[in-house]
């Protein structure tokens, strides 16, 4: 069995805003049905309906799911991110519904709030801060005309696995201090359990009856276990250390509460910086190329004006999306958006539709390499769960294209380009092109 592959139309500008304006009936709108997410376009109509006809929308899932809020407008969105206490991350961050036992055996960075969270975040927040991403500008500099190297020389390639998901691991590998031959170790880990819904990615689908054997393990994804064997002797040869590495931060330094990371803290912590480091990175990169070759009138605008590229770092992030969704649960009975929220429910904020509200971003459907005051909900709004890498990501998007663009003349589309079968991330499997160089 394989995913759907699809091919990467509508491929100019009047096409992608005519089939994004074309109305989509509520009644076919189903956000847990993974099929419409495999073309690119359904999405996107889904959340249109929904901004215009139902901002807090209640979707029913199939068992052992018992269906959730959608929440789709950028206030809404901004509403729930912002209000921990009342929209928690402790019931898990994904549409999957776990019980008690397994918030205790799988609950990372991501599934804390309060006191705790804000400890183990300090824990590695330095190594992501301005001053200490800015002194790696060379340093990425040099890795991205290393990809660009070996990937243009070819004249025609998968944008994907030459660039785009060579870039962001290189980087991690530095960061987590390991040999760059790892990197398509750590790219396949990433791939099998974020595409936890994906044939062909996943080792299990996620809610078969195969994944039960694997119900207490990240996105009860089998590579997990691969991941934490690898980080705990990464753990091991470090412990005791002066690294700066962040595998070294991790078992080295205690966070700000007096307690201890435990083994199975440091073992999803560590995953999660495998899986948030290489695989949001990727996704963005990817369909910002995919952007500029729908919208060639912008990529000549970027080769004009360089100086451009740093805006336009805010709307690649806007326009790629790469997660869907985060959810939080009610702690409480709550009214959001003019519906009655139960606690204990299920509040999913959409953070692509964010992107695309009308109401804060002007003829949201055009791709604007100019936009200006691009208040985008890619890394959170105004959440104590902003994305920790968040700098880091802008800095990787913005040097890869400045390196980039300039030694382009002319790239084109070369083939389909399948999606992940996923409605969590939003990410494109591959994206073959052909260059002539400058």
């Amino acid at each position: 069995m394989t995913s759907p592959t699809v091919p990467a139309v509508p491929t100019t500008r009047a096409e992608l805003r005519a089939a994004l304006a074309e109305p989509l009936p509520i009644e076919r709108v189903d956000l847990a049905d993974l099929d419409n997410f495999a073309d690119g376009i359904t999405p996107w109509r889904m959340f249109h309906t929904l901004r215009h006809e139902d901002p807090v929308h209640w979707q029913p899932e199939e068992a052992p799911n018992s269906g959730f809020w959608a929440v789709t407008r950028h206030a809404d969105i901004a509403t729930v991110d912002r209000d921990p206490e009342t929209f928690t991350s402790t019931k898990f961050v994904n549409l999957e519904e776990v019980d008690e036992d397994q918030i205790k055996k799988r609950a990372s960075i991501l599934e804390m709030d309060g006191v705790r969270h804000r400890a183990l975040r300090s824990v590695i927040q330095r190594q992501f801060g301005a001053s200490v991403i800015n002194s790696y500008s060379d340093f990425l500099r040099g890795l991205t005309a290393k990809t660009l190297d070996a990937a243009l020389a070819k004249g025609s390639f998968d944008f994907v696995a030459d660039v785009s998901a060579d870039f962001p691991i290189n980087v991690l590998a530095r960061l987590l201090d390991v040999p760059s031959e790892d990197n398509q170790q750590l790219i396949d880990w990433g791939n099998r359990i974020i595409g936890n819904t994906d044939p062909d990615y996943a080792d299990v689908l996620l809610h078969s009856e195969e994944s039960e054997k694997y119900r207490d393990l990240p996105f009860r994804s089998p590579a997990s276990i691969e991941v934490f064997e690898y980080g705990r002797e990464l753990a091991r040869q470090r412990r005791g250390g002066d690294g700066t590495d962040l595998v070294s931060k991790l078992v080295n330094t205690l966070p700000r509460d007096g307690v201890p990371l435990s083994a199975q803290d440091f073992d999803n912590y560590f995953l999660l910086l495998v899986v948030a480091g290489n695989e949001t990175t990727r996704h963005t990169i990817t369909h910002s190329m995919l952007a500029l070759l729908q919208h060639p009138e912008q990529l000549a605008r970027l080769k004009d004006d360089p100086s451009l590229i740093p805006t336009a770092v805010e709307e690649f992030l806007r326009w790629a999306s790469p997660v869907y969704h985060f959810r939080r649960t009610a702690t409480r009975d709550v009214e959001l958006g003019g519906k009655q929220v139960k606690e204990g429910d299920k509040v999913v904020m959409w953070y692509a539709s964010g992107n695309r509200d009308e109401q804060v971003f002007g003829n949201p459907y055009d791709f604007d390499v100019a936009r200006e005051n691009n208040d985008h909900v890619t890394f959170g709004k105004g959440s104590p769960h902003l994305c920790l890498g968040n700098l880091l990501a802008r800095t990787e998007i913005r040097i890869m294209f400045e390196e980039l663009i300039p030694r382009i003349a002319d790239i084109r589309l070369a083939g389909d380009v399948p999606r992940v079968r996923s409605n969590f991330v939003n990410g494109i499997k591959k994206l073959p092109v052909e260059v002539t160089l400058a």
